[in-house]
């Protein structure tokens, strides 16, 4: 009798609940999506009808088809390159700066239990503190200009991503820390081997607040002390009563912080594969 070959059976397939699971997962992503784009042009829409009939004042909130041709205007005169461009470097610059300098200050105060406890209530004031009072001195201490405006974006993120990320190390679960003891394994294994890897969900949503929370030190810097970028047209523009510059400057920084902000989702989407 011939040996006959066995095939390798095919993978099953799913069954009809995981099947209608998936479909529902699928069909309510989509209903997100319609629905999120459904409310973006429903915010457009009635604010350029308002605009056209008057029942809002164009010369305070100006409309999208006034926005859209004062960006044209920019786009053609090619100034607007350089405010975006400017601003956009200010922010990444004092993004990197504060995710990693705050995530090192979060990893010295972890291994240093004693350093912690003296610089615990520190920290806790100076997160608490109005940056913006900061403003005067911080011009005084670095010069102003793009120096002043990374300075400020840096102090806004730094202290809340150093207590995030000391936070989520302390969290690490004390049973398993023990266990990799009992194993000899040495205060830098455990904290690359454990701490790190359970700090990473905590250290993408730290990278979510920064994204917001740099632009807000950038422009709040760009208002102290700036001759270019899109905070510098916001003041400019209401200097001179030209909502249409201001709003537009204000449209295309809620762009680039989307763009920054979805960024970081790929990301996220990345790591978890």
């Amino acid at each position: 009798m011939k040996n006959k070959k066995i095939k390798p059976s095919p993978a099953a397939p799913y069954s009809k609940a995981h099947e209608k699971y998936l479909k529902k997962l699928a069909n309510d992503k989509i209903f997100v999506i319609c629905f999120q784009i459904l409310i973006l042009v429903a915010i457009i829409g009635l604010w350029e009808l308002f605009a056209a009939t008057s029942v809002v004042d164009p010369f305070f909130v100006s409309s999208p088809s006034r926005v859209f041709n004062m960006f044209i205007s920019m786009v053609q005169d090619g100034s607007i390159w350089q405010h975006i461009g400017i601003t956009l470097l200010e922010t990444l610059v004092g993004f990197v700066i504060a995710t990693l300098g705050g995530t090192l200050i979060a990893i010295l105060l972890w291994w240093n239990r004693r350093l912690r406890k003296i610089l615990e209530p520190y920290i806790v004031v100076i997160n608490s503190l109005p940056k913006i009072a900061l403003g005067p001195i911080i011009i005084l201490w670095v010069g102003s200009g793009m120096s002043a405006i990374i300075t400020m974006c840096v102090l806004i993120c730094i202290v809340l991503t150093t207590i995030s990320m000391l936070n989520a190390f302390i969290s690490c679960d004390t049973d398993k820390i023990q266990l990799m003891k009992s194993m000899h394994a040495n205060k830098f294994q455990i904290f690359w081997k454990l701490i790190l890897p359970n700090a990473t969900n905590e250290f993408i949503s730290v990278l979510k607040i920064n994204v917001g929370m740099s632009w807000v030190g950038t422009i709040m810097g760009e208002y102290l002390s700036s001759s270019a970028g899109l905070g510098y047209l916001i003041v400019y523009g209401s200097q001179i009563f030209n909502i249409d510059l201001v709003m537009t400057s204000t449209v295309l920084l809620c762009l680039l912080a989307a763009a920054m902000y979805f960024a970081i989702c790929m990301l996220e989407k990345w790591h978890k594969r």
